[in-house]
């Protein structure tokens, strides 16, 4: 599978990129080069050429730009039609989508429009040999060669938690094309921007053959509301608490914000305090909530369960507070502090407080 295309399906909305384009452009960039293959960014909407330059500047090669009225607003029908028609057109090896609520919709019909596998809410993608299975080929007995695996086989290698989050399944699609996968927003690595990239993109504008009489839905209205929230992937600082502030709700909650504060960083949760109404759903790290990378994670009465270590394990440093030295959480951070949280985050809290003070 070489020399061959990887598309990344760039989300933008109301003319502007959504962050997964930028990660998924930057990935898709890494495996282009592994396979000797051309990375085409492909961007659907109405007025929105000038986005593409940026889009070069995060490893495109091409970007495939399909521009008409009816795809100003995002509808499956529009979008699947004009996307499809043109995969079937030029045959890419590889399509990556973001694994937003645009393209877990998206990326499900154009699987099945165009007869190929999909591998949802991929955590990692190599065109590689899996180092474990380079292992046993090396220092075991096992028939690796002999099985499944096509070890000179270079097609997208999908992994992604499976088993409730317990196992990690890497998958393959072999016999169809192209392969499919979303990736959750704030999994890959964004690459710094290159200017020289930026440009020497090439745009190619794609003629779209579309009528209203194609949709089946219309969007009638757009209502924007506005709300303080933070995009927590792009956060550099979280302080996460879970059922460990159960006894002392209001309390917990409370010292965790002023760790936050002193931070210059945002309160999180896991799963069971959103669960709980602690915390709103937007707020949730985890398989089923947001994947973050910042700077430092602070997880304060969280046992660590791989369900949530999914979504933050990539944090440049992970501080655990907890009772259980044994937590999983103490064994996954870089510095545990074993002791109850209600005691051991004011001092945190007034540590950061005196050493952010003018000398």
């Amino acid at each position: 599978m070489t020399n061959g295309e990887i598309w990344v399906f760039c989300e933008q909305c109301g003319g502007k990129p959504d962050s997964t384009a930028a990660e998924l452009l930057s990935e898709g960039r890494r495996l282009a080069d592994d396979l000797g293959a051309r990375l085409c960014g492909v961007l659907l909407g109405d007025g929105v050429a000038s986005l593409a330059a940026e889009l070069g500047a995060y490893g495109a090669d091409e970007v495939l730009l399909c521009e008409h009225p009816l795809l100003r607003e995002y509808t499956t029908d529009a979008y699947c039609s004009v996307l499809c028609k043109l995969a079937q057109a030029r045959q890419p090896e590889i399509l990556l989508m973001g694994a937003t609520h645009i393209g877990r919709d998206l990326a499900a019909r154009c699987a099945a429009r165009l007869h190929t596998g999909l591998c949802a809410d991929c955590t990692h993608l190599d065109v590689s040999m899996p180092k474990y299975l380079e292992y046993l080929r090396q220092n075991s007995t096992l028939d690796v060669d002999g099985g499944t695996w096509d070890l000179q086989d270079r097609s997208l290698k999908m992994t992604r938690p499976a088993f409730g989050g317990h196992l990690m399944a890497t998958i393959i699609c072999p016999n169809f094309r192209p392969c499919m996968a979303t990736v959750r927003p704030g999994v890959m690595k964004k690459a710094p921007k290159d200017a020289a990239r930026a440009a020497a993109v090439a745009v190619t504008p794609v003629p779209v053959d579309l009528a209203p009489a194609d949709l089946r839905t219309t969007v009638l209205e757009t209502v924007h509301t506005v709300r303080a929230a933070v995009d927590l992937t792009q956060a550099e600082y979280l302080v996460a608490v879970g059922r460990g502030i159960a006894r002392d709700v209001e309390n917990g909650l409370r010292l965790a914000g002023e760790l936050a504060d002193a931070l210059g960083g945002t309160v999180v949760g896991s799963r069971a305090a959103v669960d709980a109404g602690w915390l709103p759903p937007e707020r949730q790290i985890g398989q089923t909530g947001k994947t973050v990378r910042p700077r430092v994670y602070i997880a304060l009465g969280i046992s660590g369960a791989i369900q949530h270590q999914i979504g933050m394990q990539d944090s440049g440093c992970i501080i655990a507070v907890n009772t259980n030295r044994q937590a999983p959480m103490m064994e996954l951070a870089d510095y545990g502090i074993c002791g109850d949280l209600f005691s051991v985050v004011p001092l945190l809290t007034e540590a950061l407080q005196q050493a952010r003070q003018p000398r």
